[in-house]
């Protein structure tokens, strides 16, 4: 399809979407929802689309992907009310937030800084918004050259990258982690041969292991759990006042917005980031181009605009891997592709072949949910703030019931429940051990891929690898793949901290973690 006819295939799909009140109502609703589930502590935005991707079962195609945004863009967004007003990050990507954002609080502009965010959400949205729109159909044609060597390259190193990524100074355990969801991704019969694997004799695991409930158990026993166990701590909130911003302070804060929009797209396309990773990358990019570097960590405005926009271009990053290769990147984007396996879309090459008008109705999903987000954050901050304080473990002990009607719903399966608690209980030891999560949650979903294409690959080539050299785009990700893990040696990473300690400034981690002592002191 060319732009133009993107374009208005883009502008039907808005008409069609806001034709129906329902469909209204249900917007503004995930939108809600999804800041609730940002704000409040314990809950996240892979929790929250996780749960609702059990309530769209019935739903069309289009209106559960108008749902699952609008709780995906709202829950990013969500993060930073609790970041802002109680120094406590409602999800991993509101964490930069909150460096500049709860100093901004404590000297009585709560309602300035969470003005601003809502903005610079919004506009971080709309430029992630536009590279979906123009990027996608692109990949999608460079792909459709891709044999089966090529993807299962591309799911090993999706899950290799991951590990790396998901864990901070031990690789391995990423990988491990990983790997584990590669062979739970084994279980079932094959899709070559049709082969029981795994199955112990079970008859209910032939089928496989459904991705909603083992990803609802991978990321919300633990999170129950751990709620449960901690001890209950009162919040001090902050007052609200005047939420809308100046248009002028807007412009002066638009070139840090685009720039930071752009980073979070450029890192949302790497499959397993996430969003904390480009919020901590654009913060750490804003300081050291600021020409006062020294504001940074005690209420400067670009840092709180640079966090912000970045996280939420990064759902539009995260969704070009997504939709053109069938490849995640990030965790809620992981589950969001178990949202469209669910509803028979599945997400690759050949998605612009199989359904044209696809690409356009995620963007017009896309841009309503940003609308929709900036609507009900300017509206509703300060009614939407008091929810913060019900107890977590009021909250918990709604999302272990939701957790179970969720599972259940799935194709009305008792068995799915028997999945979903020792997965959870699995996905809590791995977690008090300090191995990642998210590494697991891709390589469930990317399992599948990799083992199909692999073992075709070598039927194809009667057992041999020379392919994997022959081909460029091959021989490139296993380039990748090598060099990545070469640089987890722990030579390697030590040479490259030798040349980090040259740089003048802290990254953004190493920036909160001192503030944080220094605000204890």
């Amino acid at each position: 399809m060319s732009a133009l006819a993107n374009l208005i295939v883009f502008l039907q799909e808005l008409a069609v979407m806001l034709g129906t009140p329902f469909n209204i109502v249900l917007l503004f609703g995930s939108v809600t929802l999804g800041i609730f589930f940002g704000a409040a502590p314990g809950l996240t935005a892979t929790l929250g689309v996780a749960l609702l991707t059990t309530l769209t079962y019935r739903m069309s195609t289009e209106v559960a992907i108008l749902a699952l945004l609008g709780m995906y863009v709202g829950a990013i967004y969500g993060g930073s009310y609790s970041s802002i007003l109680i120094n406590i990050p409602g999800t991993a990507a509101a964490a930069a937030t909150a460096m500049d954002g709860y100093p901004l609080a404590c000297q009585g502009k709560a309602g300035k800084a969470l003005g601003i965010t809502t903005t610079s959400s919004f506009i971080g949205t709309l430029v992630g918004l536009i590279f979906v729109a123009a990027l996608t159909p692109l990949i999608c044609r460079m792909a459709l050259n891709f044999t089966s060597f090529e993807f299962f390259l591309l799911a090993f190193f999706g899950i290799m990258i991951s590990g790396t990524l998901g864990s901070k100074d031990l690789a391995y355990k990423g990988w491990i982690s990983g790997f584990l969801g590669l062979f739970l991704a084994c279980v079932g019969r094959d899709q070559l041969q049709f082969y029981p694997r795994f199955t112990f004799g079970i008859p209910e695991l032939e089928g496989g292991i459904d991705v909603v409930p083992a990803l609802i158990g991978a990321f919300g026993i633990p999170q129950i759990i751990e709620v449960l166990r901690k001890e209950v701590v009162p919040l001090v909130f902050q007052e609200v006042r005047r939420v809308t911003p100046e248009l002028r302070e807007l412009l002066r804060h638009l070139p840090t917005a685009i720039r930071s929009a752009l980073i979070g797209v450029g890192i949302g396309a790497i499959p397993g980031v996430g969003e904390d990773i480009a919020a901590w990358t654009s913060y750490g990019v804003a300081k050291s181009v600021s020409r006062h570097p020294e504001r940074y960590g005690r209420g400067e405005i670009d840092g709180v605009v640079a966090s912000e926009s970045a996280n939420n271009a990064c759902i539009g990053g995260a969704i070009i891997p997504l939709l053109s290769l069938g490849i995640p990147g990030s965790p809620p984007a992981a589950m969001l592709l178990g949202a469209l396996l669910l509803h028979g879309v599945q997400p690759g090459p050949m998605l612009t072949i199989d359904h044209p008008t696809f690409i356009p109705k995620v963007t017009a999903a896309l841009f309503l949910s940003a609308f929709g987000m900036f609507v009900v954050g300017m509206l509703l901050v300060k009614q939407v703030i008091k929810l913060l304080k019900i107890p977590q473990v009021v909250l918990m002990a709604i999302v272990g019931v939701l957790c179970v009607i969720g599972s259940y719903a799935i194709g009305l399966r008792i068995f799915n429940l028997y999945l979903m608690l020792p997965i959870g209980l699995l996905a809590y030891c791995l977690t008090k051990m300090d191995y990642p999560i998210a590494p697991l949650v891709i390589g469930v979903i990317l399992g599948p891929m990799a083992d199909a294409n692999l073992r075709r690959a070598l039927m194809v080539s009667e057992g041999s690898l020379l392919p994997i050299f022959t081909r460029p785009v091959a021989l490139v990700l296993f380039l990748a793949t090598i060099f990545m893990a070469v640089s987890q040696v722990s030579w390697v990473k030590s040479w490259f901290r030798r040349l980090s300690k040259k740089a003048p400034l802290l990254s953004g981690r190493e920036d909160y973690v001192l503030a944080q002592s220094s605000r204890k002191e």
